[in-house]
């Protein structure tokens, strides 16, 4: 049998056709292909998006005396020694991008300049930390991504 030219280019094309269609049912009926998104309630966080963006132009001044580093018990998170620790209120959001299940959140109450992580809490990789805090009726927003 001999196959001409019209009949070769549509072969060609519904074996690709074939190929592609394939490929998008694997890949969204597939659980191995699953992602998550960084955050669930993305469109509520929008609305919220300019007190994020005037909290860290707040936080510029402090973005080098804030630091964060890595110690034996934990992370530690210093706020500057000009903070009065008792006014610090706020909370600290660290997350995975890669697995969400190892999200959680840490309230700020402290009665030092510093908030300790537990090293028990925290597994090697990459990831971000939001301290988002309010001191003095100013908010604060600093953000930062590790490597632990």
């Amino acid at each position: 049998m001999k196959i001409n030219w019209g009949t070769g280019i549509v072969i060609a094309i519904v074996a690709f056709m074939s190929f592609i269609l394939y490929m998008v049912i694997t890949m969204s009926t597939d659980n191995t292909y699953s992602f998550d998104l960084v955050t669930e309630n993305y469109y509520q966080k929008e609305v919220h998006f300019q007190g994020e963006i005037n909290a860290e132009q707040n936080a510029l001044e402090y973005k080098d005396k804030v630091t964060i580093q890595r110690t034996v018990d934990g992370l530690k998170i210093e706020f500057p020694k000009e903070f009065s620790p008792k006014e610090i209120k706020g909370k600290v959001f660290l997350y995975r991008p890669s697995n969400k299940q190892l999200d959680f959140e840490i309230p700020i109450s402290i009665s030092n300049t510093y908030l300790l992580v537990p090293e028990k809490r925290l597994l090697d990789g990459r990831w971000n930390i939001n301290l988002a805090f309010k001191y003095k009726d100013k908010e604060y927003l600093i953000k930062r991504e590790i490597q632990y």
